[in-house]
């Protein structure tokens, strides 16, 4: 019996199954299951381990047995505070084994402070984290903070072979966090000999070959709560997204299909484990049968190096990521991509001269459209044409639907050829939102689709182009202005690698555009001549930008997303100086 309150409906639950988008199988089972018939096959892999399906079946089992031990009762929550290691993976199978709810969400630029709020908001029963990981990790001891929670019952430590993150002061999370070196160790380090002795307060992790005697019963049911993940938290408080392991199957299960990966494929996760894209990456894997390759990075490594190196074929990132790895190929004079065949990007815009360059190395650009509420739900197929690669997400995958609601009222259904906000339904779809009533139900129209908060349109064809967030929206003088289009159009300038545009307060007006970009490869970029540029490749003389200014990088998220608000507060601050520019046709 599960304790958790969701929007499990069985009646709805029973097309699921009947349709073969929801079946008997859970993460674990899965990875039970190749462990049974494929033992000796590759399925997990860091820096320092390199893990086959009996190993891993084996270190869950033992997982499985120290948390039963801790205390923990089926439905409780399993926080993990890691960088890019097995470990984290192992920790989300033992939760899909025993029956607990494994909160992967803890980024790395948290403050111990933050993390603890986020953990007593759910009533964390145990934690697994590592000395020296997190934003204040030198001055604060979360392994402490979190004995002192009244629900915790046990904390968990996993040694660090080396100072991990020894680098991440100088490497700003999200626009390189894959180059810190995490797993600096030789793979010769005894599993556990850690630089620093493990917190009094905290058991060590479970040794891969543990003792998994004392292990629960296994829990076979597929809609029970396995995953909460916290969302972004723009505004307000983060929520907890609730998945079963049937809602985070479905989608792994359409993509392997629609993508035709296999037991051979080996899929590079770029994106951290903190991430959701990291998520679909695990279900992927574990549908496949394939092996998983972590972004744990060796000193001095750079991911192109480990891409090499680990033979990856499936890259998932975003687009920020793409266009690093494309621009380290170029300085080092590369033809290939090793064995790439497919790179995913999802969060942004890809730019068309990435998507471009993908195709010239033989590689096949994804354009994914997706939130953890409901996962990689949008992609591209194989056959798409580039021009629907750059400049749509697809269509919904097998299991779900996607439709337009009236961007004013969102009962009511778009118009043909205008723009609203997109609503969801499907089997992927989240199960509420943790202990939030309120939230939960806001999030569905009066028809139950789940409304993203995001604007779209749909092409002939019926693939979906992004517009833009409701919130993202720009009102100068009350004509609406979607931010995507201008920088969808600004990075199709050759001399452009990113962009974003973003509101500026006017007194007279409400709002203003400024955009602003990162050049290519150092090449100086007029504020004028991007705005011939947009003129030229169709934008309207009434959305053009009304300032202007060229970064050297943008701040972003731990996904490696543009944060806009840090961009609306430097401006506001005046940390930058965006300079006033005018668009008037020539004569």
């Amino acid at each position: 019996m599960s304790t958790i309150l969701t929007l499990h409906d069985p009646q709805v639950a029973r097309s699921f199954y009947a349709e073969g988008h929801w079946r008997d199988d859970t993460l674990y089972t899965l990875a039970r299951a190749h462990a049974g018939t494929r033992s000796g096959a590759y399925a997990l892999r860091d820096s320092t381990r390199r893990l086959n399906w009996r190993e891993l079946a084996r270190w869950v089992d033992a997982t499985a047995a120290a948390l039963h031990a801790a205390g923990l009762k089926r439905g409780q929550r399993v926080c993990v505070w890691l960088p890019n290691c097995v470990e984290a993976v192992v920790v989300l199978l033992a939760c899909s084994r025993s029956g607990y709810v494994c909160n992967p969400s803890l980024h790395q630029n948290y403050t111990v402070g933050e993390v603890v709020q986020l953990m007593d908001r759910i009533q964390a029963a145990a934690l697994f984290a590592r000395p020296g990981y997190g934003a204040d990790a030198q001055t604060s001891d979360v392994f402490t903070a979190a004995q002192a929670l009244p629900s915790m019952k046990g904390v968990f430590c996993v040694g660090a072979e080396v100072p991990y993150g020894a680098a991440s002061s100088e490497v700003s999370y999200g626009a390189a966090s894959s180059e810190v070196p995490y797993g600096a160790a030789s793979s010769e380090v005894p599993y556990g000999a850690a630089s620093s002795p493990t917190p009094a307060s905290a058991l060590p992790f479970p040794a891969p070959d543990g003792d998994a005697a004392s292990a629960p019963e296994v829990d076979t049911n597929p809609d029970k709560i396995v995953y909460l993940a916290f969302t972004s938290g723009t505004t307000g408080l983060p929520k907890g997204v609730l998945h079963s392991d049937n809602t985070l199957l479905a989608n792994g299960r359409a993509m392997v299909e629609d993508w035709s990966h296999n037991a051979q494929t080996v899929l590079y996760t770029h994106s951290p484990l903190s991430h959701h894209i990291a998520t679909v990456a695990i279900e992927q894997a574990l549908v496949a049968g394939c092996e998983l390759v972590l972004n744990d990075l060796k000193p001095g490594m750079k991911p192109l190096d480990w891409i090499v190196e680990t033979g990856a074929t499936y890259v998932m990132g975003v687009p920020t990521h793409a266009v690093d790895i494309l621009a380290d190929l170029k300085r080092r004079g590369m033809e290939r991509l090793g064995k790439v065949n497919l790179f995913y990007m999802a969060g942004s815009i890809i730019p068309p001269e990435t998507a471009r360059a993908f195709l010239d190395l033989g590689i096949k650009p994804q354009n994914i459209y997706g939130m953890s509420e409901n996962g990689s739900h949008q992609y591209t197929m194989p056959d798409d044409d580039v021009g629907t690669i750059t400049s749509t997400c697809g269509r919904a995958c097998r299991g779900y639907e996607t439709r337009l609601w009236n961007a004013e009222n969102p009962d009511i259904p778009a118009a043909p050829d205008e723009v609203g906000e997109i609503g969801t339904r499907g089997a992927l779809l989240m199960l509420g939102y943790f202990n939030n009533q309120l939230a939960t139900e806001s999030s569905f129209n009066a028809s139950g689709w789940f409304m993203s908060g995001d604007l779209g349109r749909m092409d002939a064809r019926g693939n979906l182009q992004i517009v833009g967030r409701k919130k993202d929206l720009i009102i100068r003088g009350g004509h609406n202005i979607y931010p995507s289009r201008i920088e969808n159009l600004a990075l199709q300038h050759p001399a452009v690698i990113k962009a974003a545009a973003f509101p500026m307060s006017d007194p007279r007006l409400g709002e203003r555009v400024c955009l602003a970009v990162v050049p290519r490869d150092g090449a100086r970029v007029e504020g004028m001549d991007v705005l011939e540029h947009l003129h030229a490749t169709g934008l309207s003389k009434y959305d053009m930008p009304e300032y202007f200014i060229a970064l050297e990088a943008f701040p972003l998220t731990a996904s490696g997303k543009i944060l806009k608000r840090e961009l609306v507060e430097w401006a506001r601050n005046g940390s930058i100086a965006p300079e006033s520019i005018r668009w008037s046709a020539k004569p």
